[in-house]
């Protein structure tokens, strides 16, 4: 998790994404998402949608929305996935508006604990309000400042289960820690959870990073700084070595193929980007 707090429009402009394909017709949208729009600003989402929908957006970015987008919808069936297999908790760290516990059928029957900075969960409890009142049961929001609490002391404390059968979501959070970040998380998830529990998170290869001059330049004039990274085809050893195994890396050419056929075939993805899953490696698994 990160260490400060995540700029709400990060979180908000990612909703966007969302909630502009979400308005796209069945055959054609690649994920979908009924609940982003209410988090956003209508003269946003308008103009939002002009920028997108006239081309400009993927000339400067070429890619990058189609990858947000088969993102979402990858995460998505993985958490269906798991859930059908059964699940006691499902952990969103860096939960920004993600609404996966409000819109994927059968995660009711699970704990869901939102994890994310105290300002950040402010802007959305106050917005989801509107649109899901009340709030249900099966969501806990657990806020973590990091400059002064760890998420060993804050998830135990909101009633997590160490023992629980649980999936981490991790969704746009890695690229912004440091390796010593990344690797505190990892290692709760490893130690602290239950037979059977997993781990899904994208991720920049440091290839990639290294020459993305213009969007670093971005996210840090919105508060963020993109450092972290694996190098590509490094993903298995440095899961393995902190306590994961069946370790899946999911390309961008990987999203291409499920996501964009039909209709969507001609959509670029962009490259250097990749999801990872796990399981955690516990003796007698």
């Amino acid at each position: 998790m990160r260490g400060k707090q995540q700029p709400v429009n990060t979180a908000e402009g990612m909703a966007l994404v969302r909630a502009i394909e979400a308005s796209r017709p069945e055959g054609v949208r690649i994920c979908y998402d009924p609940i982003a729009r209410s988090l956003v600003n209508g003269i946003s989402f308008t103009l939002s949608k002009l920028v997108i929908d006239s081309g400009v957006y993927g000339l400067m970015f070429r890619g990058a929305i189609e990858f947000i987008t088969s993102r979402e919808r990858y995460i998505d069936d993985f958490l269906k996935a798991r859930l059908s297999e059964g699940l006691d908790q499902v952990v969103i760290l860096g939960a920004g508006f993600d609404t996966r516990a409000y819109r994927i059928a059968g995660i009711e029957k699970t704990r869901v604990f939102e994890v994310d900075h105290p300002a950040m969960q402010e802007v959305k409890l106050k917005r989801l309000k509107k649109v899901i009142d009340p709030l249900p049961d099966h969501v806990t929001f657990v806020r973590v400042d990091f400059n002064t609490q760890t998420l060993g002391e804050r998830l135990p404390a909101s009633g997590y289960d160490e023992q629980g059968k649980t999936l981490f979501i991790w969704q746009g959070v890695t690229m912004y820690l440091t390796q010593e970040g990344v690797d505190r998380t990892l290692a709760f998830i490893a130690h602290h959870s239950g037979s059977g529990s997993a781990v899904i998170f994208d991720y920049f290869y440091n290839e990639t990073l290294s020459g993305m001059k213009t969007v670093r330049w971005i996210t840090r004039a919105v508060g963020e700084r993109l450092i972290f990274g694996i190098d590509e085809g490094r993903i298995e050893p440095f899961l393995t070595r902190r306590g994961f195994r069946d370790i899946h890396n999911a390309t961008t050419g990987e999203l291409k193929r499920l996501y964009f056929t039909g209709p969507n075939a001609g959509r670029p993805i962009s490259t250097g980007v990749a999801i990872a899953s796990a399981r955690v490696d516990k003796a007698g698994d």
